[in-house]
Order: C-alpha cells, then sequence, then structure tokens
C-alpha cells in the first residue's frame, strides 16, 4: 500500500532526477537489485586491516604503523573542519565554534593517546625496527604541515629573526624559509637531508597552492574579520588550537624521543637526521599560530610551562 507520505516522497525524487535529465525509474531498478549494505563494506573493514605493511618481523612495528595510520586520519578530519571555516560562503561564530571544538577535540584525542607511543612499544624493539624505515620520518607529515599553512598568516611560520625581511616578500620566498625546512638539515653539514628532499619533491607546490588558496582565509584571517564580540566568544577556543598543535603535541613527540632516542653519552639520531634535541621542544620553536592572542610575558614564555620550567 502506498501511503500519501510515500507517494509524495516519489514525486520529489521524480523532480530531483528530471531536473538532472534522469528517469526514476532506472534508479529504482538499481535499489531493487543492489546488496544491503554491511558495516564492513561501508567502512572498507578488509582494506583498512589490510594497510599494515612492516618492514621487519618485530612485533612492536605494527603499533608504530597504526598509530601513525590513526594520527593521519585525524589531521584529514581536522583539515576537513579548516576548510569549513575558511571556505564558509558566509563565516558566523556558530560555525567557527563547531569547527574549532571538533578540531580540538581530535588534537585533544591525539595528545591523550600517545602513551601509546611513549609507553606502549618495547624500547629496543623500537631500536631495531626503527633502522629498517630510513630515511622515512614522521616529519614528513604533509597533511600537518596543510594544517599549520591553513591556520595562520604564512610569515608566522618563519622563526622570528628572520620575518622583518619577509615580510613584504611573495608567498613563494616565504616558504623558501618557513621554519621546519631547518629542521631536516644533517647535524655535520648543515645540508639537507634525504627525508626533507624527499618531502620537498612531494609537496612544495601543493603547499604553496594551499598557502595562495588561504592567503585571506586561513583561520587567523577570518579571526581577525569578525567583531570584536565576536572576537571575544571563539578566543578561548583558539588559544586551545594553537597550544594543542603548537606545544602540547610537539611536546608529545619530545617526550617520546626521549623515551627512545635519549642514550648517554650521546643521544641516537632521529631517522630523518633532525636534530631532535633542539627541533622538536616548542620552546625552541616558538611557532604560534594566534599573536593576537598572547600576551607579551606567554609569548616569551611559550611552551616552557609545559615542558615544566
Amino acid at each position: 500500500m502506498v501511503t500519501t507520505e510515500i507517494a509524495e516522497k516519489i514525486e520529489r525524487l521524480e523532480e530531483k532526477y528530471a531536473a538532472m535529465g534522469q528517469s526514476l525509474s532506472a534508479y529504482l531498478d538499481g535499489l531493487l537489485y543492489a546488496d544491503y549494505l554491511t558495516y564492513w563494506d561501508y567502512i572498507q573493514l578488509d582494506v583498512l586491516l589490510n594497510l599494515q605493511h612492516p618492514r621487519t618481523p618485530i612485533p612492536d612495528e605494527n603499533i608504530f604503523i597504526i598509530y601513525h595510520q590513526i594520527t593521519e586520519l585525524y589531521f584529514k578530519l581536522s583539515l576537513q573542519a579548516i576548510e569549513q571555516i575558511c571556505l564558509a560562503p558566509e563565516l558566523t561564530v556558530d560555525i567557527f565554534n563547531t569547527q574549532l571544538k571538533r578540531i580540538n577535540n581530535y588534537f585533544r584525542n591525539l595528545i591523550n593517546s600517545f602513551e601509546i607511543m611513549i609507553d606502549g612499544m618495547d624500547k629496543e624493539q623500537f631500536l631495531q625496527f626503527r633502522m629498517a624505515l630510513l630515511p622515512a620520518s614522521g616529519f614528513q607529515s604533509g597533511q600537518f604541515r596543510m594544517i599549520e599553512i591553513s591556520s595562520t598568516g604564512l610569515l608566522n611560520l618563519v622563526y622570528e629573526p628572520q620575518r622583518p625581511e619577509l615580510r613584504d616578500k611573495e608567498l613563494k620566498e616565504v616558504l623558501e624559509h618557513i621554519y621546519w625546512r631547518s629542521g631536516a638539515t644533517e647535524l655535520a653539514t648543515g645540508k639537507k637531508t634525504l627525508t626533507l628532499r624527499q618531502f620537498e619533491l612531494k609537496y612544495m607546490e601543493p603547499f604553496l597552492k594551499l598557502a595562495t588558496r588561504y592567503r585571506e582565509s586561513n583561520i587567523q584571517a577570518s579571526y581577525l574579520k569578525l567583531t570584536p564580540a565576536q572576537q571575544q566568544e571563539v578566543a578561548p577556543l583558539l588559544r586551545e588550537y594553537d597550544l594543542n598543535i603548537n606545544v602540547r603535541w610537539p611536546l608529545m613527540h619530545y617526550k617520546s624521543a626521549v623515551r627512545y632516542l635519549h642514550k648517554r653519552p650521546e643521544d641516537i639520531a632521529a631517522t630523518g637526521g633532525t636534530n631532535w634535541q633542539q627541533y622538536l621542544p616548542p620552546k625552541n620553536k616558538r611557532i604560534v599560530f594566534f599573536p593576537e592572542l598572547w600576551t607579551e610575558e606567554e609569548l616569551s614564555n611559550w611552551g616552557k610551562l609545559a615542558m615544566g620550567e
């Protein structure tokens, strides 16, 4: 029996498909023959569980792979939320708050779960399988760099002493001086590591396109377009966002590096050849997305309190 409600829905579907020059009858035939959807097909479970390809037979390498895959999925969700802020046809406080809360939740989960990396692997197993990963490095997370680029003006991603001379330069030149490029140089010679050369070859062009796309609509630029009252409402979430990404998240990596790579009389080098002792601590980088939201004292102590100083 066709109820009035079903008849109305059929009529609306006919209008929808007619507007696209399509026949509703053909789509209904497809629905008749289609199998029922299952959970494992919908989330591609078999594919997901077969995306781990360890380079060694050492068991804990799977922990390392899976955690980094989870991390990249959270980054993908964060980039989706950022896009909804930066490219909103009409940016409202509700959109800002909703998406910032999502991103902060994603990073809060990542930060709180990093114990899986700090204490969740056997140290000796890690030091064995890591040598099979050369020259790959977590440094090469393109999605994390995309989060940085879409969060703030590109000049804020350059070390402070270099900013005055780059203030009026083209984005391409500013990108040449982005802070992380100096974090993947050979410790002995100062030359670019293979890790950095690989990364630049794959990502520098997409990074420039992204920086151009978000030049006037990154999160910081979008915030500055709000009224003072609106800015006051979203500021606490932006401060948390800044701390999560620029202090708490790199601090977790630093703690992990200390756990696995600290060894007297000298520290073990990272797989990418980076000087992790100098590069990872947030107090050394002092990268801040929203400097206008912090006092001079807070900026001067950036990352120090979080490190127990």
